[in-house]
């Protein structure tokens, strides 16, 4: 370990996660090679005493001032005196992942690009047991530090799996046993009728547009949320986390 301040800017390629929770998880995670520690020595030090976490030898830790540490995030950003460079995980293929496990449904985004959404759905996602979020490569958020602090740590222990081609990844989950539901306000069911016992494939659409017409075609059922009339729609973090909670309640056949 040594002192010194960063240079305020990730290296190429690299990401940067700020926050107690980002951080340890990602020192925690064995797939996530870590670049550089920054922090105060007391935070520092409380995080790997109280998150039990060894540092590997090769990471290099710099102490820093409280002051010196909004430098290296976004402005205004919660860093709580941690902040960590790492490179993005390796891709996860949806093969890899998609088990048919009645009990661990599988959420795909159709166009969710906010950050702190898609970050709130993933710790929804890893509270429920999902297997795994699905999302399209080119209409996603990359990892950032904004995604990682919003997913509270499950960003490192939830698959991620990202496809060229939703409609063909839907397709997928079809012939491996899936019952693809698309949540959309219109939809004639709703959700607790539209679920069955099997493995069970949530969709959600963009914030505001919603679920895109091509990718509705692509599913087996649009069901919708039964909220009340005087409120237009739920944020899809929001559906995210109750569709997840319902599929947790379902009475699925014993093994």
């Amino acid at each position: 370990m040594q002192g010194g301040r960063g240079s305020g800017r990730a290296s190429k390629g690299a990401v940067r996660f700020w926050g107690r929770h980002a951080v340890a998880a990602a020192l925690a995670n064995e797939d996530r090679t870590i670049l550089k520690l920054w922090g105060t020595r007391e935070a520092i030090d409380a995080m790997l005493e109280e998150e039990q976490i060894e540092l590997p030898q090769d990471v290099r830790v710099e102490y820093a001032q409280n002051t010196d540490m909004a430098r290296l995030v976004a402005r205004d950003a919660p860093h709580q005196n941690l902040v960590v460079e790492c490179d993005p995980l390796d891709d996860i293929f949806l093969d890899d992942v998609a088990l048919g496990e009645p009990g661990a449904p599988i959420v795909v985004l159709d166009h969710v690009t906010d950050p702190h959404n898609v970050g709130a759905i993933m710790r929804s996602a890893a509270a429920f047991g999902a297997a795994c979020i699905v999302t399209q490569d080119r209409h996603a958020p990359p990892e950032s530090g904004v995604l990682a602090k919003s997913a509270s740590g499950a960003l490192e222990t939830l698959p991620w799996v990202r496809v060229v081609n939703l409609s063909r990844a839907l397709d997928d989950l079809a012939e491996a046993g899936y019952w693809r539901i698309g949540l959309d306000g219109d939809g004639e069911a709703t959700l607790a009728d539209a679920l069955t016992t099997g493995p069970v494939a949530l969709v959600l659409g963009a914030e505001g547009d919603g679920l895109r017409h091509n990718i509705g075609q692509h599913c087996d059922q649009i069901a919708r949320l039964p909220i009340a009339t005087a409120v237009e729609s739920l944020n899809v973090s929001n559906a995210a986390a109750i569709s997840l909670y319902a599929c947790a309640m379902r009475d699925l056949p014993e093994n």
